[in-house]
């Protein structure tokens, strides 16, 4: 579509409109008051609509009429998308910084392992992967956009669903051949437990003592069997690591075990999963939404999401 006509008289038109003054919208413009005068004349004249109610006072001050009030939204709207079209054809070849916080644990066993494709999606950006642990602080820190795991709800930025997640044993495939062997249930009570305790702090996240309580629904007489010793670790991808190096079974997340079960490295050894009301999601402050990066970042998290 090409441009409008009448293009600088309307930009004329909007800097008065904005400022209800030529004056005003002159020194915007860096021309004279008399110019700006002229240029909206010559559009209203064009048009056939009065756009402005002069004062008494002449140049003082503008008064916009119905039809300006109308249709000045819609003409800044345009404006600002022509302002943006702009500044991203001046940085065109040039690479954007894209700073990401992501939960350590997602990152070594999700996000990283794919982060090719999106380079390959879109050459421009340039990742940088914060996964220090904490959560950043959006207000204060240089964050662009982050993925979390919780409940979907953190005052001040928007959060869009990405994962859920389901929980089931997972162990060495050299569990299964021990002694005594991991065939079944019952058998958990002769191998240590793992417990991901990175999530302690969430009341509904799942545990060893609420998924035995869940498989003891559909396997009677197994609720006798003890959750509380073995090891705890406090980081999720170093308890997929003690599971791997057969230190025990461990609870496994999905997103978080599906290339290490695809591998081989780790196995189910009962069908169960327990699911979980925590997921997680992509979240950034909302004002940064329509943010080109924001959108090529989330689009690809999603279409990574819908393969998985």
């Amino acid at each position: 579509m090409r441009a409008p006509n009448h293009l600088n008289a309307l930009r004329a038109f909007e800097a008065a409109a904005r400022h209800l003054s030529y004056v005003a919208a002159a020194d915007e413009l860096n021309v004279t008051p008399a110019a700006v005068g002229q240029l909206v004349r010559k559009l209203e004249g064009a048009l056939g609509v009065e756009l402005f109610r002069r004062s008494v006072a002449g140049l003082a001050r503008l008064e916009l009429t119905d039809s300006a009030r109308i249709i000045l939204p819609e003409l800044q709207a345009g404006f600002d998308l022509l302002s943006v079209a702009v500044k991203r054809l001046s940085h065109e070849g040039q690479r954007t910084v894209v700073t990401v916080t992501v939960p350590p644990a997602f990152a070594d066993k999700w996000l990283l392992p794919r982060v090719e494709r999106f380079q390959s999606r879109h050459p421009g950006y340039d990742l940088r992967i914060d996964t220090n642990g904490r959560l950043v602080d959006f207000t204060v820190d240089a964050v662009d956009v982050g993925i979390r795991y919780g409940a979907g709800r953190w005052p001040g930025l928007k959060a869009t669903f990405l994962l859920k997640d389901e929980f089931f044993p997972v162990c060495s495939p050299a569990l299964l051949s021990a002694q005594p062997p991991l065939n079944d249930l019952s058998a958990l009570r002769h191998h240590p437990l793992i417990h991901d305790m990175s999530m302690s702090h969430e009341s509904t996240f799942p545990t060893w003592r609420s998924w035995l309580m869940y498989a003891a629904q559909t396997h009677a007489g197994q609720t006798d069997i003890p959750f509380d010793g073995g090891m705890r670790i406090n980081d999720s991808a170093a308890v997929i690591q003690a599971a791997i190096a057969g230190n025990g079974v461990a609870l496994g997340r999905t997103t978080l075990v599906a290339a290490d079960i695809a591998a081989g490295r780790l196995v189910r050894p009962f069908g169960d999963a327990l699911s979980c009301d925590l997921a997680y999601y992509i979240i950034h402050k909302p004002k940064k939404g329509d943010a080109p990066f924001i959108f090529a970042f989330t689009e690809w998290l999603l279409d990574e999401a819908q393969e998985q």
